[in-house]
């Protein structure tokens, strides 16, 4: 069996060396950096000839930047013999780029970047908690798209909550809310319908579902500016529940994130460790990072040892 080596850009070197702890192994030698010009510099230092590759990269902010860096190691590792290159991806950027609305005359970024990855020899990739699962048929080699629920709803079970219902920010989450709803001891969901009456009139919050006297746990695939998770919040709040609480996959905390949360009724913020944290964000007393290392790093294995990643989800 070929020997199995973990490498990582700088996008989430913490994240990275969580998965290697846990795989009991040492991030691969590799030197990634910069030209004096900006362009990423790739080395890789160490013998690879016919080793099973794992690349620990999100392409998370500066976006563009840890692309290239991801792009660059996989064509470094091919031209090197690597055996077989899996990128492991846990926030894959432009995600939310995935359709052309109304025929718009818009990109569909996230085809692009899949392009872009195939392109350049990688053979398979990992993923987690992809914005749109379609997502998965823009490449044309095995997509592992992973969950970071389990994650999330051992945490939960562990909060002592007070008769909990499950919140689905909008209509189209309400799959995601369920299935944590099943899986949080059948506890009972609402949902929140986003709607705007008329142009240039504010828009307004129905919540479908009784939320008084309960605490609520909004779950979503990630959180980025804040906004429309702060809102939510104040309308639950305002229909009587007594906590509420967010868990997300991925911390984007893009824009006023680290200010809107600041200001808001929202009790506490739960993420994972995907996306690094801001300085800001990591300044709020009510935001907490729980780490997917233990799953990345089964699912690295199972990969490896030509194992079933499904069955880490079946419950």
């Amino acid at each position: 069996m070929p020997d199995m080596k973990l490498f990582s850009g700088n996008a989430i070197p913490k994240l990275a060396q969580r998965v290697a702890n846990r795989l009991y192994t040492s991030l691969g030698q590799a030197t990634v950096g910069r030209f004096s010009d900006g362009e990423v510099s790739v080395q890789i230092n160490e013998n690879v000839r016919g080793d099973d590759i794992f690349i620990i990269q999100s392409t998370c902010t500066p976006t563009n930047d840890n692309l290239m860096e991801l792009v660059v190691m996989i064509d470094s590792l091919r031209r090197a013999s690597a055996g077989r290159i899996t990128a492991v991806i846990p926030y894959f950027g432009y995600a939310r780029q995935d359709r052309r609305v109304r025929s718009a005359r818009v990109p569909i970024t996230a085809k692009v970047v899949a392009d872009f990855l195939s392109s350049v020899g990688v053979d398979r990739v990992l993923t987690v908690d992809l914005h749109a699962e379609q997502i998965q048929g823009f490449f044309d080699v095995p997509v592992d798209n992973v969950f970071g629920s389990p994650v999330l709803i051992e945490d939960m079970l562990q909060q002592n909550l007070a008769n909990p219902i499950v919140v689905s920010p909008d209509i189209g989450g309400v799959v995601r809310a369920r299935a944590i709803a099943k899986l949080l001891n059948d506890t009972d969901m609402a949902i929140i319908d986003k709607r705007r009456p008329k142009a240039n009139v504010s828009q307004v919050m129905h919540i479908i579902g009784d939320v008084a006297a309960r605490d609520c746990i909004l779950v979503d695939d990630m959180i980025d500016t804040a906004g429309t998770l702060c809102k939510a919040a104040e309308a639950l709040k305002e229909r009587g529940a007594k906590r509420v609480f967010a868990y997300a996959t991925h911390p984007v905390f893009s824009g006023e994130a680290a200010k809107n949360i600041k200001n808001s009724l929202v009790d506490e913020v739960v993420v994972c460790d995907t996306i690094p944290l801001s300085k800001e964000i990591k300044a709020l007393n009510n935001v907490r990072t729980l780490t997917l290392s233990g799953m990345l790093a089964e699912a690295i294995r199972r990969i490896s040892n030509e194992e079933s990643i499904s069955a880490m989800f079946q419950h």
